[in-house]
């Protein structure tokens, strides 16, 4: 069977994050399959597919490295708008404990057709939540979803084993046994981690926080997954309270209580938030290679902090963006997510400290080494074809031509793309999803909201 081949021609700009090309005006990509050919101007090539970039900007795909997709049914609920972490986490438990395995799939293409049409074209995620009845295969369910969509997928085998009985917060009847949890990180590795170049499915272990799982939990975790080859992620010093938790309970701080446990030796582990870690604690993270998931709208939402991203950036920590859950930010929106990257951290270390190439660089590159990838995040020759497409011709950039790549984060009143490709594959064609019916998801979806809720 012949190789399909694509064309991006006309770009206004292209914004390959490629160290050496940069950036190119009036730009082009030629692709076959899932893989990109060629960049440069001017490009001498026929194409089966050639999409007209003109007044357009071109990106690499983003990478969201953190994600609950299935709050995506449990958003802006009113009692909990105005509550801190550990307060809203009690409350929703009590709603996330009667999840379905419909809820689960339809919350995934939520969630994940938010981040495809904001330019997201490789999404991880974090499901803990696994009732007693009818969660053997949510996982599973997920990652159908997530092929059925059309995005690259990094399922993270979440896990709480601590429940309140043991000290933890999560309800009894949603945390499981060790044992039962590290077989089934062993089933879903062996039958879905896929370590080919360009993999569009991959599995990582996720035990949910330190306040939710055991000590051995932790430590298993940390074993099997340098067995099994495969990458592991939690949540870590995301507010004060956990880090009063950790010492109260282990007499450590959360990193050290995770180095502890086994979770810095490999390179091979990454954490979600990290607003609470210190100087001394990054240096450390640095030479380590242990990533930070970056969750700027959650952080602010739960008014948990802000995390120190550009000490991260100075200590060599690797560092990728994340929207988080659609529960705690009420948004899955990665080109939003990217722009309040470049704004709060204005607020935090000063306003020349974060520029809006280095928020893309986080997003694109940074989301790559984050998840482990070296096949994704830049537009050069051999990475897989995962584009984001920004038409920046309208009224709202209307005066930013000077430059148009800075202009998708300080201006503009859509955050949606004019094309997403993933894989070599359009999979939104001019600012709608083209695999599946949006009203009809959309309308599928918030009958089970409204179900689980009720």
């Amino acid at each position: 069977m012949k190789t399909r081949s694509m064309l991006i021609k006309n770009a206004l700009l292209l914004a390959t994050m490629d160290a050496n090309a940069g950036e190119i005006k009036g730009g082009e990509v030629y692709i076959e399959g899932p893989e990109i050919k060629k960049t440069g101007k001017s490009l001498r090539v026929k194409a089966d597919t050639v999409i007209d970039a003109k007044g357009c900007v071109v990106l690499p795909g983003f990478v969201n490295t953190h994600h609950h997709l299935y709050q995506t049914l449990t958003r802006n609920l009113p009692a909990v708008q105005d509550a801190k972490l550990f307060d809203w986490l009690i409350y929703l438990y009590e709603i996330w404990r009667r999840l379905t395995p419909d809820g689960v799939y339809a919350s995934t293409q939520v969630g994940l057709g938010e981040l495809l049409l904001t330019g997201c074209t490789t999404s991880s995620d974090h499901l803990y939540v696994f009732p007693k009845k009818n969660s053997a295969f949510f996982i599973d369910a997920e990652i159908e979803a997530a092929k059925e969509i059309g995005i690259r997928f990094l399922a993270t085998r979440g896990s709480m084993s601590r429940g309140r009985r043991k000290g933890g917060l999560p309800p009894d009847d949603v945390v499981q046994s060790e044992d039962f949890i590290m077989k089934d990180c062993e089933r879903l590795v062996h039958k879905f981690h896929d370590r080919d170049k360009f993999a569009m499915t991959r599995v990582a272990l996720a035990p949910c926080s330190p306040f939710s799982v055991t000590t051995e939990l932790l430590r298993i975790t940390a074993e099997m997954a340098e067995k099994w080859g495969v990458r592991m992620h939690t949540h870590l010093a995301e507010t004060v309270d956990e880090t009063d938790y950790c010492l109260k309970t282990h007499k450590m701080r959360p990193l050290e209580y995770m180095e502890s446990v086994g979770w810095l030796k490999n390179g091979n582990a990454w954490f979600a938030h990290c607003v609470y870690i210190n100087e001394k604690e990054a240096v450390k993270m640095g030479k380590t290679r242990t990533g930070v998931a970056h969750c700027p709208c959650s952080n602010l939402r739960l008014g948990s902090g802000i995390a120190p991203v550009r000490m991260f950036l100075d200590k060599k920590v690797p560092v990728g963006l994340a929207v988080d859950g659609s529960a705690s930010n009420d948004a899955s929106d990665m080109l939003g997510e990217i722009r309040q990257c470049m704004l709060v951290h204005r607020v935090k270390s000063g306003a020349a400290s974060m520029p809006a190439r280095d928020a893309f660089k986080i997003a694109t590159r940074g989301g790559a080494e984050v998840l482990g990838r070296d096949d994704i995040g830049s537009i050069e020759p051999g990475k897989a074809a995962d584009i984001a497409i920004f038409d920046v011709s309208g009224l709202d950039f209307v005066g930013s031509k000077s430059d148009p790549l800075a202009s998708l984060l300080f201006c503009g009143a859509s955050h949606r793309t004019k094309y997403t490709i993933v894989n070599g594959k359009v999979v939104v064609k001019n600012g709608r999803l083209v695999n599946v019916d949006e009203s009809k998801l959309a309308e599928k979806a918030n009958k089970l909201a409204s179900k689980l809720i009720r």
